[in-house]
């Protein structure tokens, strides 16, 4: 088979195994809906291993038999689903992972290390396989899948798999003329499974006018055995013609032929098509009905009858071949792929590659279209002008279609953790469970494949951290079991995701011991305790009494960081002692083109990502003396931290009458810009910078303007930050000066 088919398969089975985890793992925290999970978690292993089968996975189709085998007795409240049982089923979805990369891969041996894990896994199945304890080795489901029909006894000799079918059998009358003995059918039945025969002799006659070698016999046969309808019909292949065989699957097949039906591919069928493939009815059966519906036609048409024909689900219901809740089951599948067909030309699947040529595309048509427009109005022809301000809105509104396609939900990302907090809370001895809100949130694809490894840094340390154990929480008047939250939500054209714990909090104390251990120079009396919690993120700092497998070395912390920042986001932390912390990640929407405002300082242009602006203000020449002096102004009654760009990029100086302030906001802080111009609003292109230029403070990015210059993007977090730290400092320098008296020439300084 081609490469195609091998890809398509291991892309399905990734699904497969994925779906299976996470319905493994709401089967712990939802056991109201246990029976419909348990469907869904067999009917991905059943998938899994018949698809193997077609490729010929050896590997795949015994192991994942086995796992097969568990799940049907769970699923027939055979074996009770508990806690260890989906701990193992768990295990065994990892281990068929590794047998479906090993198979994709070509690896048909396989490496000693994964036998034993297999074999491991086998005899930690084995007592839910059989609950009297026989042991079913590799070998012998190796021979019991070569075998058709084969299943593990147990003690009694009896199959450990039961199924219900019930066989009609009506042989016609020279059965035995023809050669064939009924007996013998029921003799081949017994070596497929357990049968219980009920005689019928209602159609006997009298001796007197009975023929020797007829049969007027019936038989009635309760038979138990894990086989599908076509192996039953095929012991009866050939009398067939000459005699009426039903074969009724029990109600359990029944459920199983509607969940099949539900799992076939989303193609156009007839119904009796679909009947068969989910094996409900046999090829057999539908030639027979089909026939049945024809002879039925002509002779209406013959007798020119009216009535319309029955159709195929109706006979094959009457004739008791198959339940209604079945035929029900088909023809939902059937407008459930009308419906698909439907929307098909609507749903395409894209190359990831190929969306990013388009956004660059996009970008280039941008800058481009902003260098047209800058033409035109050089020129100052006013059809051109118009005709570029439509040109501008189309660009506008391709540019935002595209973007849009990139947008993904971070609920993926989210339930990746599914799995990682059970593992990792069992590994600590913690009870602790996630929940998960926001997850329909949508961010840049490109966000959100770089998010992951911080995400997990934070979850981690979280449960090792932050929750405690069981008896320290019951102590402090908490639930023994720890919580661990998720959510994401917008805000201000970012994107923010918390990661909350209600576990005991950081310890402002406990970091300045560790700070000054560590000989780091800080200034405590004016930090705040959001700069003390943010000393977490230096490295390898840690306030861990021990190192575990987890954490406690110092790595960590900072690599989420600088990832988020990396990302042009920041990360925030709030914390009460003793009830828990939160750690916001504020990221932006995009990575690709964003609205920008275009501001002038000297000779230079800067653009600000425009959801950050909260307003604009203008200064006049007093104004401006006023504020040269000092780091913040009075606006409305709130304290403004500023940065003076001029002064920060040491730009050259510009003589301007007037100068303006340009207030941004980022998350609860404000700050303001000043600036000489404001140029307006531009769609912005970014353009990373270089290597040598990337950990340039108070820059994120640069863009091309119209005339072909470049203009620098803000770090607004960053130049946020260092805005309202300067003015905290000069704050503090002249409370100092006034607690220590007056200067030199005997005047108080004067506050502004």
């Amino acid at each position: 088979m081609g490469d195609s088919a091998i890809d398509s398969f291991e892309h399905e089975a990734t699904e497969l195994l994925n779906l299976m985890e996470e319905s493994l793992l709401r089967l712990e925290n939802a056991p109201e809906e246990e029976e419909t999970l348990i469907h869904a978690i067999f009917r991905a292993a059943h998938t899994i291993k018949g698809t193997g089968g077609v490729f010929g996975f050896d590997n795949i189709v015994e192991f994942t038999h086995i796992v097969e085998n568990v799940l049907d007795r769970v699923r027939g409240g055979k074996t009770k689903i508990d806690g260890d049982l989906i701990a193992v089923l768990l295990s065994c979805r990892d281990h068929m992972g590794t047998l479906v990369r090993l198979a994709v891969d070509g690896d048909e041996d396989l490496p000693e290390e994964v036998k034993q894990e297999g074999h491991k896994l086998i005899s930690e199945l084995n007592p839910y396989l059989d609950p009297a304890g026989k042991v079913v080795s590799q070998e012998e489901v190796t021979k019991m899948i070569a075998e058709e029909g084969g299943f593990p006894l147990n003690d009694e000799g009896a199959p450990i798999i039961f199924d219900n079918w019930h066989i009609s059998m009506r042989f016609d009358r020279e059965v035995l003329q023809n050669g064939m003995d009924p007996i013998s059918f029921i003799r081949y039945l017994k070596r497929m499974g357990e049968v219980s025969v009920t005689t019928l002799y209602d159609e006997l006659p009298s001796l007197e006018i009975g023929e020797p070698e007829h049969c007027y016999l019936a038989f009635e046969v309760n038979f138990e055995g894990e086989v599908e309808k076509e192996q039953i019909e095929s012991v009866f292949e050939f009398v067939r013609e000459m005699s009426e065989i039903n074969i009724l699957p029990p109600d359990k097949k029944f459920g199983l032929y509607s969940e099949m039906i539900e799992q076939l591919p989303d193609e156009e069928m007839k119904l009796g098509e679909i009947l068969v493939k989910c094996g409900a009815v046999t090829e057999e059966e539908l030639k027979h009905v089909l026939q049945e519906q024809v002879e039925e036609d002509v002779q209406k048409i013959n007798q020119e009858d009216e009535h319309d024909h029955r159709k195929v689900g109706e006979i094959l219901v009457e004739e008791k071949v198959v339940k209604q809740e079945v035929v029900d089951a088909a023809l939902a599948k059937q407008e459930k792929v009308m419906e698909q067909a439907k929307a098909a030309n609507r749903v395409i699947r894209v190359d990831a590659t190929k969306l990013d040529r388009l956004i660059n595309l996009v970008g280039e048509l941008v800058i481009a279209g902003a260098s047209s427009n800058l033409l035109a109005h050089k020129l100052g022809d006013e059809k051109l002008l118009e005709s570029m301000s439509s040109m501008g809105r189309l660009v506008e509104e391709i540019r935002d279609s595209a973007l849009n396609l990139r947008m993904v939900q971070i609920g993926e990302t989210f339930t990746r953790f599914q799995r990682v907090v059970r593992d990792v809370s069992k590994e600590l001895g913690k009870s602790i469970k996630l929940e998960i809100s926001g997850e329909d949130t949508e961010l840049d694809k490109t966000v959100v494949e770089r998010i992951g490894d911080p995400l997990m840094h934070l979850v981690r340390n979280s449960m090792d951290h932050g929750i405690e154990s069981a008896a320290e929480r019951q102590a402090s008047g908490k639930s023994q079991q720890g919580t661990l939250k998720l959510n994401a939500y917008h805000d201000s054209g970012s994107i923010v995701i918390e990661v909350t714990d209600d576990g005991r909090g950081l310890s402002r104390e406990k970091i300045l011991a560790k700070a000054r251990e560590r000989g780091m120079n800080i200034d405590e009396t004016n930090m705040s305790d959001n700069d003390v919690y943010h000393l977490i993120f230096e490295a390898g700092f840690s306030t861990a009494e021990k190192v575990t497998n987890l954490s406690g070395r110092g790595v960590g912390m900072d690599v989420v960081r600088r990832n988020i920042e990396a990302l042009r986001g920041n990360v925030d932390i709030e914390s009460e002692y003793g009830k828990g912390t939160t750690v916001s990640i504020r990221l932006p929407l995009t990575l690709a083109i964003i609205d920008g405002f275009l501001v002038g300082v000297g000779s230079s242009s800067y653009v600000i990502p425009l959801d950050t602006i909260h307003e604009c203000i203008e200064l006049n020449e007093e104004e401006s003396k006023e504020v040269a002096v000092q780091s913040y102004i009075n606006l409305r009654g709130e304290v403004l931290p500023f940065l003076r760009l001029r002064e920060f990029f040491k730009d050259s100086k510009s003589e301007v009458s007037r100068e303006n302030i340009v207030v941004v906001q980022f998350g609860n802080q404000k700050a303001g810009f000043v600036v000489d111009e404001l140029l307006g609003e531009f769609q912005t292109v970014i353009k990373p910078m270089g290597k040598i230029l990337q950990k340039l403070k108070g820059i994120s990015g640069a863009t091309i303007l119209g005339d072909g210059d470049v203009a620098v993007i803000l770090d607004v977090p960053n130049l946020v930050q260092r805005a309202t730290d300067e003015a905290e400092r000069l704050h503090g320098a002249i409370h100092s000066q006034m607690r220590e008296g007056p200067g030199q020439d005997g005047e108080a300084p004067v506050l502004h």
